[in-house]
């Protein structure tokens, strides 16, 4: 019993966290429909889940599509995610399409796959979502991945860059959504466990042992045992960003800048952090604001 109120407990939590993400972003619409994709991992399966939650209070009508792409890797159980999407009474897609012999063919043993890999998968989930009449697309990366991926852009791709919580397509015809942008991978691989999903592990890139993710994701795990609250720090920093103190020229006219004009101290001046005594105060959670009415 007291699992199961624990469990409860999480999942509302979960659902709060998403609400606002969809709030703050605005990442659902009346009449949109959604092609949530499907990987048969924690996450994944867990942004299915709050979006059926939400979706039965939310004040606005939006329908769901969930969709896996079976890539014919090796040992793929097949029939594991069409069997959970009935039970579940959604609408499904499962698309096969072998890119796994693809980008063994294309990629050097032991070279990482994710590029390619991911390249193929987004063209097949972008040509599903317009043969089914969706116009967003649903992703299950949380607040972790987007800092790790702002790390992986800035060490080894010398870009100030990460994954937006809402994009719109190189074509411009779908939208990109993160529901989970806001999520702890901590709080979703908890709910995972207690919701008992079957899980299907990724038997290409989920083994190779060399990916610099994997390297960023220790160094943030470390971070988080010394220094508790760092990753939702700089989830935060990533939502307040003062233009004139970084070096970008495209978003601040630094050549402009002259005493007296209006392009100085934009943001009340310069914070000196190597000062003595300085000490920064870690970001406080937000608090929710509701997107769906009580039931």
């Amino acid at each position: 019993m007291e699992k199961s109120r624990t469990l409860q407990r999480l999942g509302k939590h979960l659902e709060s966290k998403v609400g606002k993400a969809i709030a703050d972003y605005n990442m659902i619409e009346e009449g949109d429909t959604l092609l949530v994709c499907l990987s048969g991992g924690k996450d994944s399966y867990t942004m299915l889940s709050t979006l059926m939650a939400l979706r039965q209070r939310a004040p606005v009508d939006f329908r769901l599509i969930a969709m896996n792409l079976d890539q014919k890797q090796p040992g793929f159980p097949a029939e594991v995610l069409p069997a959970y999407l009935s039970g579940l009474g959604i609408e499904h897609r499962i698309v096969e399409q072998d890119t796994y012999s693809i980008v063994k063919e294309k990629i050097p043993e032991g070279k990482t796959t994710c590029s390619l890999c991911s390249r193929l998968r987004r063209g097949v989930i972008y040509r599903t979502a317009r043969e089914l009449g969706a116009n967003k697309i649903a992703l299950g990366h949380h607040r972790d991945d987007i800092v790790h991926t702002l790390f992986l852009n800035m060490l080894f791709g010398g870009k100030l860059k990460a994954m937006p919580p809402k994009l719109v397509t190189d074509d411009g015809t779908l939208v990109v959504i993160r529901p989970l942008a806001y999520c702890s991978e901590s709080d979703i691989a908890r709910f995972a466990r207690g919701m008992e999903y079957p899980i299907i592990p990724c038997n290409l890139c989920g083994s190779q042992n060399n990916l610099q993710r994997q390297k960023i994701r220790e160094m943030m795990a470390d971070w988080d045992r010394r220094f508790p609250g760092r990753t939702e720090s700089v989830f935060t920093a990533m939502q307040n960003i003062v233009p004139s103190h970084l070096a970008d020229n495209a978003l601040f006219d630094f050549k402009g800048l002259h005493p007296g004009n209006e392009l100085s101290d934009m943001d009340g001046g310069d914070t000196v952090f190597d000062s003595p005594g300085f000490e920064p105060e870690l970001a406080q959670p937000e608090t929710f604001i509701p997107l769906v009415r009580s039931a």
